[in-house]
């Protein structure tokens, strides 16, 4: 092993990619501790072992359920985000194809989403994908246009993954009790970040997944309203009130119970501390690092969340330089999980292919400090300053600049 390897994996990582997943958290760790070990009995098993894990299933189950400010037996637990928007998805259009066979998204949404309408078309379901503005903001009244007597379903992103964009979930909810369609939104990097009452804001399902926010992977939740049918989408036993079947992972529920206790708990004082970070960081970019374009709105977002293009570089490249630096941290580009295309957020905001591609997002967590974000910047004006020293593009812009 050289010695530039070896000095980097003594290095301690600064943790920049909580949008992807975070940190459990030692308060949730230590919550789920007794049902790793001494609580271990089957949540549908009638000896108290057995009772022991249900109490503690149904516990958390109402604490879900008092975040979000619906009934206890409108949640539901699945094993993360994705199978929460499949489940969603799939079952309510499913279950209502009768009423129609349209269904209404964005053309930003995450890849559970979309992937799910394309298996849907394929049934023969028709589906609207609406645009979004620069800023990622989905336009409304194209959302209203595309509304038929035979949509079903509206199913909207609360935030954006990686541009961060908060949705005007307020109004979407409207609009869809106004025409009588159900309305779901993928909220999964939403909740811990913002306050959400399913109520308020006319929202027929959600979903959400423990691992975003200081919580176990492995483990997610789907609300589904009183009242709006949809079909089951795992089979065999009947846990869940027969729409999920399997073992309850009552580790996961418990931590994931405990995590978003603790995120509402401290969801103000979270937010201001993360804002102040990332506008930091932010600041810092902009007055450092020239030729830069920052993606998404900046006041409609998630606290955490920073996208910012650097031009005439590769965002794969970026990811690597600062993995030798020990910093996590994501790209806006595909490539690094074998696609050659950019983010389809980043075209859809309409940022051509060659600014798309040197993207890198940021997402701030609890666990980060000023200390890392100096850290971060450091390295990054280096980095940046040796990759377009490296490129023809950087080369030929500035031959350009001079003539």
């Amino acid at each position: 092993m050289t010695a530039k390897l070896v000095m980097q994996n003594n290095m301690k990582n600064i943790y920049f990619d909580n949008a992807a997943t975070t940190k459990l958290d030692d308060e949730v760790l230590q919550e789920m501790i007794p049902y790793l070990k001494e609580n271990y009995g089957n949540a549908s098993s009638i000896y108290k072992l057995g009772r022991e894990s249900r109490k503690a299933v149904e516990d958390s189950r109402e604490k879900i359920a008092k975040v979000l400010n619906c009934k206890p037996n409108e949640i539901y637990f699945t094993a993360g985000g994705s199978e929460s928007d499949n489940t969603a998805i799939k079952g309510i259009a499913r279950a209502n194809k009768a009423k129609g066979n349209h269904i209404i998204t964005s053309k930003i949404e995450h890849p559970a989403v979309l992937e799910t309408c394309k298996e849907l078309e394929k049934e023969g379901f028709e589906v609207s994908y609406i645009s979004v503005d620069e800023n990622g903001i989905l336009n409304l009244e194209e959302l209203k246009q595309a509304i038929k007597p035979e949509t079903v379903l509206i199913t909207i992103m609360f935030a954006n993954n990686e541009i961060g964009t908060i949705q005007p979930i307020e109004e979407i909810g409207k609009i869809a009790k106004e025409n009588k369609i159900y309305f779901h939104t993928d909220a999964v990097q939403a909740i811990g970040n913002v306050k959400i009452d399913v109520q308020e804001l006319n929202i027929d399902s959600l979903s959400l997944s423990g691992h975003k926010f200081y919580g176990p992977k492995g483990i997610g939740a789907l609300y589904v309203k009183n009242g709006v049918k949809f079909d089951k989408y795992i089979s065999g036993g009947h846990q869940e009130r027969n729409k999920r079947a399997g073992t309850e992972n009552v580790a996961g529920i418990v931590g994931m119970g405990k995590a978003i206790e603790l995120a509402y708990r401290d969801i103000d004082e979270h937010n201001k501390k993360i804002k102040e970070l990332r506008d930091y960081y932010v600041e810092q970019v902009k007055e450092k690092i020239p030729y830069i374009k920052i993606n998404g709105d900046m006041e409609k977002r998630l606290p955490g969340n920073s996208n910012i293009s650097f031009r005439f570089i590769e965002g794969e490249g970026l990811l690597l330089n600062l993995d030798l630096k020990a910093i996590c941290a994501s790209s806006g580009s595909a490539c690094t999980s074998g696609s050659l295309d950019p983010s389809h957020v980043l075209l859809a905001i309409g940022l051509p292919h060659e600014i798309a591609h040197g993207s890198l997002r940021i997402a701030i967590g609890k666990y980060n400090t000023k200390e890392d974000v100096d850290y971060l910047v450091e390295n990054l004006v280096e980095i940046v300053n040796r990759l377009r020293e490296m490129s023809p593009l950087w080369e030929s812009f500035i031959e350009g600049e001079n003539n």
